[in-house]
């Protein structure tokens, strides 16, 4: 009897003491730098005289890099990105600059560095190919491993030494293929890839190691890595770090996917990459989370002509675009900063549709929204500031080098209150507040602030994101 009574005490105390926590900030100390590379995207400029993302809006979200993958995809007809298109003869001498095809490509990537000003993050390989478990043409795995090498180096030489009328640009970051582990779509077999898995995998990390030796010994500069996974599995990663190991070649970073909405789930994996990559004295390998989005329901779901399902997944706050979806982009993006993450890049290759920044009438989604919010922190913030968050916030401190700017990002994803309370020491006034929610875009709100006591009331207890800039 004794001990169940202490034990419904401790109980009662440890929820007392989560009650008494406060979330607080302070603007008087700083924590760290803020990471540019945590906030990235897939987006590209297209080759295409119809109406695009508003290039001006893509600025205002601050984004460092662009990645190439899936840019054939969204440019109808154009031979982009994908080696076959830039070689698409194998046949011809992979040294010869004359067997190359690199206008399109070109095109893209000088639009991209001069109207955006993102820098190159180049995916060497294809793009996805959603052809059928035993159609093929695209994403077949190469013949000759070392001739598919010899083609990367061309490229990299063609964008970064100016061989084949090329461009001095110190593109840095090549990714050797993308999802090689996702069955019949990115590392396909010709009769199809159920149960092949082994197989598969084996030759993949053939190529890679492959295909990373060749770099390396002409390019040593420059940063390699890859597969960009689908997502972070151990075993996969484990196999092909020994194989690099045993090679005599290092990786420069490691890279794989996350799609879903628990933003734990997402971070959680990070630590074990980075544990994993020393263990095998790859201390120096960067980890990048190089496609991330949320999703609600399931790609099935997605993609369903089921009018009930359509509407379950693209409408209301839960909704693939919706205000849901905008405040688990910003959880993530401010979590990331302080993980142990050296790039993320949102997945929003699309200019419409289910992974872009528009919705159907051409107008800035809410997942744009959030992207322009931290936007704003990337360009007025430098360094972070402490923090602590309970009961299911999310907040991000920071303030420009000077201190003079000091922002704070407060995120409520899913925990439905309508009150948010935080004690914020070393800021004297709010100079300006914004909303994001579910029926407001960015607009200005009425935060109450005084003797270091911010109030934020909410209109409803859907999910909601504010950005509060104060004075010193």
């Amino acid at each position: 009897m004794g001990n169940r009574v202490f034990g419904v005490m401790v109980m009662c105390m440890a929820g007392l003491a989560g009650e008494l926590m406060a979330t607080t900030v302070d603007f008087t100390a700083e924590s760290g730098k803020v990471r540019r590379a945590l906030h990235s995207s897939g987006f590209g400029p297209m080759i295409c005289s119809c109406p695009q993302v508003n290039i001006d809006a893509i600025k205002e979200m601050n984004f460092l890099y662009a990645r190439t993958h899936d840019w054939a995809l969204i440019n109808a007809g154009q031979r982009v990105c994908d080696y076959y298109h830039i070689f698409p003869l194998t046949h011809l001498d992979a040294k010869d600059p004359k067997s190359y095809v690199f206008g399109p490509t070109d095109y893209l990537l000088t639009r991209t560095r001069e109207e955006t000003g993102l820098d190159i993050f180049f995916r060497l390989g294809t793009s996805i190919e959603h052809s059928g478990p035993k159609v093929h043409f695209n994403a077949l795995i190469p013949e000759d491993f070392e001739k598919t090498a010899e083609t990367f180096a061309g490229t990299i030489r063609h964008y970064n030494k100016g061989w084949a009328n090329g461009f001095t640009w110190d593109i840095r970051y090549w990714e050797i293929w993308n999802e090689p582990d996702g069955e019949n779509t990115m590392w396909c077999e010709p009769d199809g890839d159920a149960g092949k898995s082994d197989i598969r995998r084996e030759k993949f990390i053939r190529f890679f190691v492959t295909c990373l030796k060749r770099i390396k010994a002409e390019f040593p500069e420059v940063k390699v890595g890859g597969p960009a996974l689908c997502g972070m599995y151990p075993d996969y990663f484990r196999a092909l770090l020994q194989a690099c190991k045993d090679a005599g070649v290092a990786p420069d970073f490691i890279s794989w996917h996350f799609y879903g909405s628990n933003v734990d789930w997402m971070l959680n994996p990070i630590e074990k990459a980075r544990t994993l990559c020393d263990s095998f004295g790859f201390t120096k390998c960067e980890l990048i989370l190089n496609e991330w989005h949320y999703l609600g329901s399931s790609f099935k779901d997605l993609r369903s002509p089921d009018p009930n399902v359509q509407k379950r997944v693209w409408s209301g706050p839960a909704a693939h675009n919706g205000i849901d979806s905008a405040c688990f982009t910003l959880s993530a993006l401010a979590r990331f900063q302080t993980s142990k993450l050296d790039q993320a890049y949102y997945y929003g290759c699309r200019h419409t549709g289910a992974w872009g920044f528009l919705d159907d009438m051409g107008q800035i989604n809410k997942c744009g929204h959030a992207l322009k919010l931290f936007g704003r922190v990337m360009r007025d913030c430098q360094i972070l500031c402490p923090s602590t968050a309970t009961d299911g916030l999310t907040v991000l401190a920071a303030k420009s080098a000077d201190g003079a700017t000091r922002q704070l990002l407060v995120v409520d994803y899913r925990a439905k209150r309508q009150e948010i309370a935080i004690d914020v020491k070393g800021a004297k006034t709010v100079v300006s507040a914004v909303i994001l929610d579910y029926t407001h875009d960015l607009e200005p709100f009425d935060a109450a602030f005084a003797d270091g006591k911010l109030v934020l009331k909410k209109p409803d207890t859907h999910s909601a994101a504010f950005l509060v800039t104060f004075t010193e």
